[in-house]
């Protein structure tokens, strides 16, 4: 008999007769909503010229407000259980230590709406911790399957964006990346090319291990495809972090092919990713693309110079004295530095969330007290408001124990994962652990978005998830 409350109806009581084929159905759904959300409504900002990317923060509004109502059923159903408690109350614990943080923090809009623009304060990290849920709740393969080949979907989406932007400068405000260095850098609809290279980390990593293990010839057929565009594109964000995500990807697939026992005339598939790569450093030394003519990584410039400071005004200019801002190891080392001073000044709350900036404001310039912190910013030289290091980032933001629950988070995602490799080694557990273990590595060079972050932390969620076994499971719900 259906379960209802109250002698009310079976269709009024859905959650208490929902089964866990039809919740991983549903929860799916949001998590592919993560993926494409905050893109689909960054159309909206790139292709007109009034609207800011705040607008972008409401994909992750619509797409954190389902996964709040199925983290919410999760708990209900005592979905969350056995091995997947300890993940979620170290994210759990890690969203309360925000709480604190935004309740002493200097600056309370920007602590709960995030800076203008990056849109990344407590309502985000909460919104974060009900994908992550939603993901760990999960009960079925093919639920987590929709997930990844949303990832590539998503990657695709933002790639064919990124071509308009490589090969005629519009749509982007990375066309150039100095007053006389015109690159056509591809960002996609991820904001920025660096965070463009983290979503398409994820998005080739998925399609290799998918054309080199997939049964669906179309599948293959497709995540090949997709390979050779994602390769293209990430040596068009000029970054650092675009080269080790190739490197990572296809040394997955490598790995999957020997560890999966597939074929290995499917290492073929690896190619077309490797020729996109070649193929836009052959543009760029030929004078295709831009006025450069030779390859090279551009991190600094725009990291700190197109992003930070022309796009949003959330940083101010870099000084030439103390940063060449042409060297790439030297941005990032010197940036981590700075992360570190203020992690020692502010231990344990942080700074604040999405508040890295402020307390580096050393002067008004010649504004008023009342100016807007936008304004303020860009007469600060030398201030920044992203640290391309996650961990540092967390800490230095919201203070060392939330970088302890972080740390843990993502540990149990990649060790949880590990260890279902280990037990059945199969491809689609053998995709699941790269993709969590990717976004692991790619933290220690990159920071959290608004695009990249939902994906990831719903991917990190499916990776602590506990699947079971689809018809058993089915008729035993059936049965209840």
């Amino acid at each position: 008999m259906p379960k209802t409350i109250f002698r009310s109806t079976e269709k009024s009581n859905f959650i208490l007769n929902m089964t866990e084929e039809q919740y991983s159905k549903l929860a799916s759904i949001g998590l592919a909503m993560a993926c494409f959300m905050v893109s689909l409504f960054t159309i909206i900002p790139e292709i007109t010229i009034n609207s800011t990317y705040t607008i972008a923060a409401g994909g992750l509004a619509v797409s954190g407000v389902y996964c709040m109502i199925m983290a919410f059923i999760a708990f209900i159903k005592k979905y969350i259980k056995g091995g997947t408690v300890f993940p979620v109350c170290a994210f759990g614990a890690m969203t309360l230590w925000a709480v604190i943080s935004f309740a002493v923090s200097g600056d309370k809009y920007i602590g709960l709406y995030g800076f203008p623009q990056r849109a990344e304060g407590l309502l985000a990290i909460i919104f974060y911790f009900c994908i992550f849920v939603t993901g760990a709740a999960i009960k079925r393969r093919k639920a987590v399957e929709t997930v990844i080949y949303s990832v590539i979907g998503t990657g695709i989406l933002n790639s064919v964006f990124a071509l308009v932007q490589i090969f005629t400068g519009k749509l982007s405000h990375y066309r150039m990346i100095s007053l006389d260095i015109q690159t056509n850098s591809a960002s996609g609809l991820a904001h920025s090319p660096l965070f463009l290279a983290m979503v398409l980390t994820l998005s080739l990593t998925a399609a290799l291990i998918s054309a080199v293990t997939n049964e669906s010839k179309k599948i293959r057929v497709i995540s090949i495809v997709s390979s050779l565009l994602f390769g293209f594109v990430m040596i068009m964000t000029y970054s650092f972090i675009g080269i080790c995500g190739i490197a990572f990807s296809v040394i997955a697939a490598v790995i999957t092919v020997f560890t999966a026992k597939a074929s290995k005339k499917r290492l073929a598939s690896l190619i077309p990713s490797v020729v996109g790569a070649v193929l836009a450093v052959v543009l760029v030394n030929a004078g295709v693309i831009g006025n450069v003519s030779s390859y090279r990584l551009y991190d600094g410039r725009e990291l700190w110079w197109a992003d930070s400071f022309m796009r949003i005004g959330s940083s101010g200019m870099n000084n030439p004295d103390v940063l060449d801002i042409d060297d790439t190891l030297d941005v990032y080392l010197y940036l981590n530095g700075k992360a570190m001073d203020v992690i020692s000044e502010n231990a344990v709350t942080g700074t604040g969330p999405d508040q890295f900036a402020l307390p580096q404001i050393y002067t008004l310039g010649n504004l008023g007290e009342d100016a807007l912190v936008t304004d303020v910013l860009p007469f600060n030289t030398g201030t920044f408001d992203r640290v391309y290091n996650e961990y540092l980032y967390t800490a230095a933001t919201r203070g060392i124990p939330s970088l302890i629950a972080l740390a843990a988070v993502i540990l149990c995602a990649v060790f949880m994962s590990l260890k279902r490799l280990r037990k059945k080694n199969t491809a689609f557990n053998s995709a699941v652990f790269f993709l969590a273990l990717g976004g692991a590595l790619l933290f220690l060079i990159g920071c959290t978005n608004l695009v990249f972050s939902p994906i990831y932390w719903g991917l990190a969620g499916c990776a602590c998830a506990v699947i079971g076994k689809e018809k058993a499971d089915s008729s035993k719900e059936s049965k209840k």
